[in-house]
């Protein structure tokens, strides 16, 4: 009896290290995510776009995990502009949706209103997810300061149009 049970020992073994095997192929996940360079000419595209329509802004640009990559406050922004900017690109990546979006979506009533008790989610207009051409989420980008969430909005994807040519793929 005892053979047996090695000859099952070693068959079974031999069956989970195939099986490892295969979980080790995948195991890993690839990712695609901008550059610092990109992110900076994107921040810096969009506060731009605000300065052009009389805003002074900040900007952050974050990665898909929604770690900043950069920031760029214009010289009369507020001093809210740098958390709120922030949380709403975190909040774009995070829900993979665009806060506006969220902010509609979350409103008192609705299935999704508990986000807005997260601590860093803000669901308040100027926040867009990136994505690359394959529709890969690359950034998120937030942008607060401007008179109102829909202006934030809109230079948040002027930031996103002007690195468009460099992701599209």
């Amino acid at each position: 009896m005892k053979p047996l049970r090695v000859a099952m020992t070693c068959l079974l073994g031999s069956l989970g290290l195939l099986g490892s095997q295969a979980m080790a192929q995948d195991a890993f996940v690839t990712h695609q995510t901008i550059t610092p360079e990109l992110a900076q000419t994107m921040a810096t595209a969009a506060m731009e776009n605000c300065r052009d329509q009389g805003a002074q802004v900040g900007v952050t640009v974050v990665d898909r995990f929604g770690i900043p990559q950069a920031y760029i406050r214009d010289r009369f922004a507020g001093l809210h502009a740098y958390e709120t900017s922030r949380r709403k690109a975190w909040t774009a990546v995070s829900f993979r949706s665009s806060t506006q979006d969220l902010a509609i979506a979350t409103q008192a009533g609705e299935d999704a209103f508990g986000i807005r008790f997260l601590n860093e989610a803000l669901p308040l207009g100027g926040g867009l997810v990136v994505y690359s051409g394959d529709g890969s989420i690359v950034a998120g980008i937030g942008v607060s300061g401007a008179p109102s969430p829909s202006m934030d909005e809109i230079c948040a994807q002027a930031g996103i149009d002007a690195i468009e040519e460099d992701i599209a793929f």
